[in-house]
């Protein structure tokens, strides 16, 4: 689409600027309201945060800290302005981690994405995101809300359902992973079954590769990613030129995200790929300058689109080992659950590759024992453990690879 959400989309550059030095101070003030984030920007005095560069200054929110804080003190370990009272769910996300959530009017504000998706009044969406301990459900069932679009709270699996509900309520727009509108168009096919009304899509929670695009191209469907974590909601969203193209993705006007060098606060030039930053105007859970441990890059030049705010060149892969799996994180510390089950296991190596457009996982792990029975337990452990279903494989004491790596992402993202 090439109409716009608000006309916070179309500010000048000046009005930009203008707009963050009123907000910033703040929304820095309001996270010094949060114990742990009153620790870590002890000193700092509000007002004079009023600029990107400023803001760059300050020191960074990692993911690490918030899970040591968290298990000292639970829920949320200081970092929610009222703690678990002020807040209207907690969610859980691998780790785990806590994160808050409200009913208000798109918390995460993901109605832009939608929005730029196509998606609005009349639209049937079948949200295929977990409604589960994870916000994801959620997270999409409010930006449908703020478009004025019927949801349709489908969640994960149940995949013959998924094509019976599909064809008896009229979807129209698809809410989920990349993978899973696949799995449901490919099983639709095999049971004869015609989803004439399905031609957009909104999707996340992991890569969307060119090919797979194009697939559901083919197939009438119109897909497009948003960009979006539990901890800050949107980041980002694809849109469409007048020209019918795709050109990286549209920063969220909610957050400022700064591009920098993985594992420091420091930003690289434009066009130099980094880990992705956010600080979040979000009143209920004020993070500054929360690092993702996604990588993404600045995606110069005006957007076609006739945005003007900032770009970003997609999801490029995680900053760590973690990788994101059929929309699911995959931890190290997760895999060193798994051998900790196990005292016959000496190391083990996750890797994930791609096979017919689909995430496919494998777990090897070093063990001199290979009975049937023993596979089967860890099979069960790497459910349990990763949340994911993987093929294990039993190798050789000392022939996993000396390089440190518990997690290999070996899928191409050209």
């Amino acid at each position: 689409m090439t109409d716009h959400y608000d006309a916070l989309e179309t500010r000048s550059a000046d009005q930009r600027a203008a707009d963050l030095a009123a907000a910033l101070p703040r929304q820095v003030a309001r996270a010094q309201e949060a114990p742990a984030m009153a620790a870590l920007l002890a000193g700092v005095d509000p007002a004079a945060v009023t600029s990107r560069e400023a803001l760059a200054a300050l020191p960074v929110t990692r993911k690490s800290a918030l899970v040591e804080a968290q298990a000292a003190q639970p829920p949320f370990g200081g970092f929610v302005p009222g703690g678990a009272a002020a807040t209207d769910h907690v969610f859980q996300s691998p780790g785990p981690i806590y994160e808050p959530g409200g009913r208000g009017q798109d918390w995460w504000r993901m109605g832009r994405a939608l929005h730029a998706a196509g998606i609005g009044k009349g639209d049937v969406v079948q949200n295929c995101f977990s409604y589960h301990l994870t916000p994801a459900g959620m997270i999409f069932e409010n930006g449908a809300a703020a478009v004025g679009a019927t949801v349709l709270p489908a969640g994960v699996g149940q995949t013959e359902l998924q094509v019976r509900a599909a064809a008896d309520v009229g979807t129209t727009a698809y809410a989920g992973t990349p993978d899973f509108l696949k799995v449901i168009l490919d099983k639709a096919d095999e049971m004869g079954v015609a989803l004439p009304k399905l031609k957009k899509a909104i999707v996340g929670g992991g890569a969307l590769f060119p090919s797979l695009r194009q697939e559901y191209a083919d197939r009438g469907i119109a897909c497009l990613q948003g960009y979006a974590t539990a901890d800050v909601g949107s980041i980002g969203y694809e849109t469409v030129g007048p020209d019918g193209l795709v050109e990286g993705m549209m920063v969220d006007e909610g957050v400022i995200v700064e591009i920098v060098r993985p594992g420091t606060g420091d930003p690289v030039a434009d066009g130099e790929v980094g880990e992705v930053l956010v600080t979040t105007f979000n009143h209920d859970y004020p993070l500054i300058r929360f690092a993702t441990g996604d990588m993404s890059a600045v995606l110069t030049g005006a957007s076609p689109c006739g945005r003007t705010g900032m770009r970003i060149k997609g999801w490029m892969g995680r900053a760590d080992q973690t990788a994101k799996i059929k929309g699911m994180f995959v931890r190290p510390e997760q895999v060193a659950e798994l051998v900790a089950r196990h005292p016959e296991i000496a190391k083990a190596r996750v890797t994930v590759t791609r096979a017919d457009e689909k995430d496919v996982m494998a777990v090897q792990v070093e063990s001199a024992e290979t009975s049937d029975g023993f596979v089967a337990a860890v099979a069960e452990s790497v459910q349990a453990a990763l949340k994911l279903r993987g093929a294990v494989e039993v190798v050789a004491p000392g022939s996993l690879p000396n390089d440190g790596k518990v997690i290999e992402d070996a899928r191409n993202y050209d």
